[in-house]
């Protein structure tokens, strides 16, 4: 027997690795200058690759280019901002049979994002129109952490282009875990 059968709950997740998170996702908008003004702005980030035309016409991308770590940026849904915390934060609804609602319904219905992980494969230019697709990856067996009982969740979402190049991912994983689980001593508190 594995350690996935003698744990129900890890089991029923089994179904979801391999398949789409979600249904694919198109960009509101292009890539776009107003944007990437922005996002420099507020970083501080004064490469002239990215705003300055004339010298990045002389660089070696031929134009402006976007910062690299703007790609989950250009993705990303507005949100309905009704009921997004008990949506655990997500932009908007999400698939009640998917695998986050059916850990919350087990009782794991903490949410930690643990860590992210970026590829860019080229820089994008203004005009790019993204879309992505997301997949769930893997599920870990139960895990006890110092938050208590839970399952490391990872997924990938891929970013293609206008020409269905893909052009960079991204690896993001949260723990779901059971908050009835934590051990209050360790904050000191009463368990």
């Amino acid at each position: 027997m594995t350690e996935s059968e003698n744990d129900p709950v890890r089991a029923d997740l089994e179904r979801f690795v391999g398949q789409p998170m979600g249904p694919p996702v198109e960009a509101p908008d292009p890539v776009n200058v107003p944007m990437i003004r922005h996002w420099v702005d507020a970083l501080d980030d004064r490469n002239p690759a990215y705003l300055d035309e004339e010298s990045a016409a002389k660089g070696r991308y031929g134009g402006l280019v976007a910062p690299p770590a703007m790609l989950q940026a250009w993705t990303m849904p507005r949100p309905k901002i009704e009921g997004i915390a008990e949506r655990g934060g997500a932009p908007g609804e999400m698939n009640p049979d998917g695998p986050i609602p059916t850990l919350d319904r087990a009782g794991f219905a903490g949410t930690l994002a643990t860590n992210s992980e970026l590829e860019f494969f080229r820089y994008l230019k203004p005009g790019d129109h993204l879309r992505t697709t997301s997949e769930l990856e893997s599920i870990s067996v139960r895990k006890r952490t110092g938050l208590g009982e839970g399952y490391f969740i990872t997924w990938i979402t891929r970013y293609f282009d206008q020409s269905n190049e893909l052009v960079g991912q991204q690896l993001f994983r949260i723990l779901k875990f059971d908050p009835s689980t934590i051990d209050l001593s360790k904050f000191g508190g009463a368990q």
